[in-house]
C-alpha cells in the first residue's frame, strides 16, 4: 500500500508535516520503536512509529533520520501523546533527507495504525498472488490476437492500476491502455526520453526492467524483444535500434517476483504481436525490393510504373489515384564492420519513417523498405495534392530531413553509443515512375552530404543539393583534414592562448558578406576592434579577406570542420 492511502484514512489520525512529493512510497510493514539506533530491526519499506523517547537534544534528530533513510524506511510518524508538538529539528532533518513525516493524533494508538497497515498489506499481497494466476489465464485467451497490445495494457490498467505504453525505439506511442488514454497520453518528449534511456541500457548490457525518472514520474522499462529476430541475432546491435519497449509508470524495484513475472509475460505477448506484424511486412518489403531492382537495372519507366501500380493499393488502400513518391536512403555503420548494416537500417526505417505524432502501428504499414548491401531504401507514398489546392498548400507535403532528424536523433544516438552511426538522405517527391531513378540518386547524394557532418545521427534533404555543400562529401578525408588544419589551426591555437575569439569573428565576418558595419553590430564590437581581429586572422594565415578566393577557402574550411 502507499503512504498516501494512510494519510487519506481519517481514522488513523495522521497529519502530514513534510514530504508531500514522496507519498507514493510503498509501505511493506510497520515498526514501533524508541531506540536511538533501530537499524538492526529494519529491512526497508516500513512506516516507523515513535514516541520520540530517543530524542535528548536537537542533534539527535539528524542522526535518527539518517539511520532510517539508510535503511530504506518509507516514512516516519511521531506520536503527540507525550509532546506538545513535533520538534522543528525533526521536521528539518526529515526535509533534508526527503523522509515523509507525520504526526499521530494523541487519541489514536500505535496499535490501531499497526493493525490497519498489516491487514491492508496482507490483503494486497494475497490479492496480487491470486491476480497473477487469473491474469495469465486471461492474457493467454484474450491477448494480442484478440485486439492487439491495447487488450493487454487495458488489463494492466483495470486490474493492477498500472499506466503502461508500448513505445517504438524513438519513443513514438504504438499502444497505450485505456487508463493511460483517458488523458492526453504520454507526452512526446517523455516518450523520446524513455526510449533513449532504454536504448542506452540495452547497449550497456543491463537487464530490464530499467528504472527511469522523467518529468517528475518514475517509470520501469521492459524490453519487448521480437522472438524471430532475437533468435537469429548474434549481437544486440542487430536488433537494438528497432526493438519495442513496454513503459510502466511505476517503480518495479519493490515488486514481488510474481508481479515481475507477469510483466515479463506481457512483453512476450506483445512480442508475438510484433512478430505477426513483421510477417505482414513481407509483402511490402518484396514490392520495394522489386521496384528498387528495376530502377537500379535501368528498366523502362512503363515497367516500373506497372510495379508501382501494384504497390500503391497495398500501401495506400482506397486511395483511387496514383500517389506521389519519396525515397529515403539510410545507412547504419558499426565500428569493425562485422555487422551487416542493411537489415538493421531496413528494420529501423520501418519504425522511424512515421509521423511522431501518429499513435498506433498502422502508419508504419504504409512504408515499403528494401535493403541492398549496407544500405536501406524506403519508398514512401504521398497522397497526390489536387492541382487546384497545390498553390494553397502551406508547405511541401511529405517527409523533411530536418523534421525527421529532430524526431529520432536523441534516442537513437543513445542506442548507437560510441561505435555506431546512422545517416539519412531524403529526396523530393516525384509524380511518376520516370522520376523515381532521379529520386533514388538524389536521396543517396543527400545521405553522403549527411555523412560528411559530425554526429552519431545525421540527415540531409534534397534542398541542400543545390548548394556547394554537395561537393564536400566527395573530398577525401586526408585532404579535408590537411586543408582545414592549414587554415584554421593557427587561429584555434591563438584563441586558446589569448581568448581572442578569432574563429567566431571569422564566421560572423563571412556570414555578413564582409560588411564591417553589420559584423561589428552583430558581435557588439567597435569597427576598429573588428578590423584589428581581421588583421590578426590575415597575419596568422597569410590570407587576404578582401579577396573572394580567400573568403571561399575560409568558408569551406569552416564547413568541413
Amino acid at each position: 500500500m502507499r503512504l498516501r492511502a494512510l494519510l487519506e484514512t481519517d481514522a488513523l489520525g495522521l497529519r502530514l508535516l513534510g514530504g508531500e512529493d514522496e507519498l507514493d512510497r510503498t509501505v511493506r510493514g510497520v515498526m514501533t520503536t524508541d531506540l536511538r539506533d533501530p537499524s538492526r530491526y529494519l529491512s526497508g519499506g516500513e512506516l516507523v512509529l515513535t514516541g520520540l523517547a530517543w530524542r535528548r537534544e536537537p542533534e539527535d534528530s539528524e542522526r535518527f533520520v539518517r539511520i532510517l533513510t539508510a535503511a530504506g524506511v518509507a516514512g516516519l510518524a511521531a506520536g503527540e501523546a507525550e509532546i506538545a508538538s513535533t520538534p522543528d529539528d525533526l521536521i528539518e532533518a526529515c526535509a533534508r533527507h526527503r523522509m515523509p513525516l507525520f504526526s499521530v493524533n494523541e487519541k489514536v494508538s500505535f496499535a490501531s495504525i499497526t493493525e490497519h497497515v498489516v491487514r491492508q498489506v496482507s490483503s494486497e499481497r494475497a490479492g496480487d498472488l491470486a491476480a497473477v494466476v487469473d491474469r495469465h489465464r486471461r492474457l493467454m485467451t484474450g491477448g494480442p490476437a484478440g485486439g492487439g497490445p491495447e487488450v493487454v495494457l487495458d488489463l494492466l490498467g483495470s486490474d493492477l492500476d498500472l499506466r503502461a505504453w508500448v513505445l517504438s525505439p524513438t519513443g513514438r506511442q504504438i499502444a497505450g491502455s485505456s487508463l493511460a488514454g483517458a488523458g492526453p497520453g504520454l507526452p512526446a518528449a517523455v516518450g523520446a526520453a524513455l526510449a533513449g534511456e532504454h536504448l542506452a541500457a540495452s547497449r550497456s548490457g543491463r537487464r530490464g526492467p530499467h528504472r527511469v525518472t522523467a518529468a517528475g514520474s518514475t517509470y520501469s522499462l521492459f524490453p519487448v524483444r521480437s522472438s524471430g529476430r532475437a533468435a537469429s541475432a548474434r549481437d544486440v546491435r542487430e536488433t537494438v535500434l528497432s526493438d519495442w519497449l513496454l513503459a510502466v509508470e511505476a517503480d518495479a524495484g519493490d515488486w514481488p517476483e510474481e508481479r515481475l513475472d507477469l510483466l515479463h509475460g506481457v512483453t512476450q505477448l506483445i512480442a508475438v504481436e510484433r512478430d505477426r506484424r513483421d510477417a505482414a511486412r513481407t509483402v511490402r518489403r518484396r514490392l520495394a525490393q522489386e521496384v528498387l531492382e528495376l530502377v537500379q537495372a535501368g528498366a523502362a519507366p512503363a515497367e516500373i510504373a506497372a510495379r508501382l501500380r501494384v504497390a500503391a493499393p497495398v500501401l495506400l488502400p482506397g486511395l483511387g489515384t496514383a500517389p506521389h513518391w519519396q525515397v529515403v536512403v539510410a545507412r547504419v555503420e558499426w565500428e569493425g564492420g562485422d555487422i551487416p548494416g542493411g537489415p538493421v537500417a531496413q528494420a529501423l526505417l520501418e519504425e522511424v519513417l512515421v509521423d511522431p505524432d501518429a499513435a498506433g502501428p498502422e502508419p508504419s504499414d504504409r512504408i515499403a523498405v528494401a535493403h541492398t548491401g549496407d544500405e536501406a531504401v524506403a519508398l514512401v507514398p504521398l497522397p497526390a495534392v489536387p492541382a487546384e489546392t497545390e498553390a494553397e498548400a502551406p508547405a511541401a507535403p511529405g517527409l523533411h530531413a530536418d523534421a525527421l532528424l529532430a524526431a529520432v536523433r536523441d534516442p537513437l544516438a543513445r542506442g548507437l553509443a560510441d561505435d555506431g552511426r546512422l545517416t539519412f538522405g531524403v529526396s523530393a517527391s516525384v509524380h511518376s515512375a520516370e522520376g523515381l531513378r532521379g529520386a533514388l540518386e538524389e536521396a543517396r547524394h543527400a545521405r553522403r552530404v549527411a555523412a560528411a557532418r559530425p554526429g552519431r545521427v545525421c540527415a540531409a534533404g534534397h534542398q541542400e543539393l543545390a548548394s556547394h555543400v554537395l561537393l564536400l562529401p566527395f573530398v577525401p578525408d586526408d585532404v579535408r583534414r590537411a586543408f582545414t588544419a592549414r587554415l584554421l589551426d593557427p587561429l584555434r591555437d591563438y584563441d586558446r592562448r589569448h581568448r581572442a575569439e578569432l574563429i567566431p569573428t571569422l564566421e560572423a565576418f563571412l556570414d555578413c558578406d564582409g560588411s564591417w558595419t553589420r559584423c561589428a553590430t552583430r558581435l557588439h564590437l567597435h569597427v576598429n576592434t573588428l578590423r584589428y581581429r581581421v588583421g590578426r586572422i590575415e597575419q596568422l594565415t597569410g590570407r587576404d579577406l578582401s579577396r573572394l578566393e580567400d573568403k571561399l577557402d575560409f568558408f569551406l574550411a569552416l564547413r568541413m570542420s
